[in-house]
């Protein structure tokens, strides 16, 4: 399996490119038609959740996040 990208654009979705499978809470696969690419919605305002529709721009989100490196995963 190829790698998979997932990038926050600023202002907007979290676009995934590759191999992936999107799943609901309870394990059940939607039905992405064949798609390689997606964006899925972070301002909470698209009509078709949990995918974007563009309601981004036309809601003001703003929302910018420059990587940056992540403390070691606390032990369990």
């Amino acid at each position: 399996m190829s790698q998979t990208k997932i990038t926050i654009n600023p202002n907007g979705s979290i676009r995934i490119e590759g191999e992936f499978v999107i799943c609901d809470a309870e394990g059940k696969e939607f039905n992405l038609a064949g798609r390689k690419v997606i964006g899925l919605c972070r301002c909470g305002h698209s009509a078709n959740k949990p995918f974007c529709d563009g309601a981004h721009g036309r809601n003001g989100f703003d929302s910018v996040c420059p990587a940056r490196e992540l403390p070691p995963p606390v032990k369990k």
